[in-house]
């Protein structure tokens, strides 16, 4: 058996101080991610997530300039960004995707603004990809326990907000009608959400975190129905792909000795190919209910 597993991972892969990292950081934004997830594409506001994602790039670019903790950085921009997409948008809900598209492109904006100033200040040429598209080998272990005080943080709410938040994402008039306060409701879900998309802009980056967001989550509602097993579906998922995805992303470096390939293109390529298959799995049993009826 240890010849076996000698044989297909590359050793020394689990005595590796930055696989450890990643696989913390990761699987922990991995199970966070796939729970709101599910709640994020119930509610319809996957263009929301996105949108923190990218103005989330913001936060992990001006850290770099300011030499202080990346993910602190993410997270502060993040959290800012949910509650300007929450209040100015809040008199007028069919102006959402506007407001959210205009925070959108300043909060891009500014990410272009501090990594000029990075290149011209401390020569960080590599800022741009750290901050864009991840580089989870480079995470620095100091960074472990505010991340799994923001990931079980997260939890704790979803948790704590389960029914409500629930009820809001399928029917918010029946939640109103019910005394919810739907607004509220609403905006502690965007700020959950914000502290997901930091997690996960830390590991895959800001660009690719959306897969990591909504991917999972899509699979799970694929492939069950009942809420409860969505969102343990989905964290699953999130965090087989991304421990899939640091596995391989380590043993390339022996496929082109000297240059491992990107870790987040493999998590969001597993992602993608669950997605795709899920698809075709649904259409068979779609297609098997119509000749059932005929």
């Amino acid at each position: 058996m240890s010849s076996l597993l000698h044989a297909v991972v590359e050793a020394g892969i689990f005595s590796s101080d930055p696989v450890r990292t990643a696989a913390i950081i990761g699987g922990g934004a991995a199970v966070v991610s796939g729970v709101i997830g599910v709640f994020t594409v119930i509610r319809g506001q996957s263009f929301a997530g996105h949108a923190l994602a990218d103005i989330s790039s913001a936060g992990g670019s001006l850290s770099f300039l300011l030499g202080i903790n990346p993910l602190a950085g993410f997270l502060g921009l993040a959290l800012l960004a949910a509650a300007g997409i929450e209040f100015i948008g809040i008199r007028r809900a069919r102006e959402r995707d506007l407001i959210t598209g205009i925070i959108l492109g300043a909060g891009l904006g500014l990410s272009a603004l501090f990594l000029y100033f990075d290149v011209i200040t401390h020569s960080t040429t590599g800022a741009a990809v750290s901050v864009m598209f991840g580089s989870m080998f480079t995470i620095p272990p100091s960074i472990i326990p505010l991340a799994l005080i923001i990931g079980f943080g997260a939890l704790f709410m979803v948790a704590l907000l389960y029914r409500p938040l629930l009820l809001c994402s399928l029917d918010s008039e029946l939640a109103l009608v019910s005394g919810i306060r739907v607004r509220l409701i609403g905006l502690l879900h965007l700020l959950i959400l914000a502290l997901a998309v930091a997690l996960s802009a830390m590991t895959v980056g800001a660009v690719l975190s959306t897969a990591l967001l909504i991917g999972p989550a899509a699979i799970a509602l694929r492939l069950v129905k009942r809420p409860g097993q969505a969102l343990i579906l989905a964290a699953s998922i999130g965090l087989i792909t991304t421990w899939g995805g640091i596995f391989l992303a380590y043993d390339s470096f022996y496929w082109t000795p000297g240059h491992g390939w990107p870790v987040s293109f493999f998590i969001v390529s597993l992602i993608f190919v669950l997605y795709i298959v899920t698809g075709w799995i649904q259409w068979l049993r779609e297609a098997g209910s119509c000749s059932q009826v005929l």
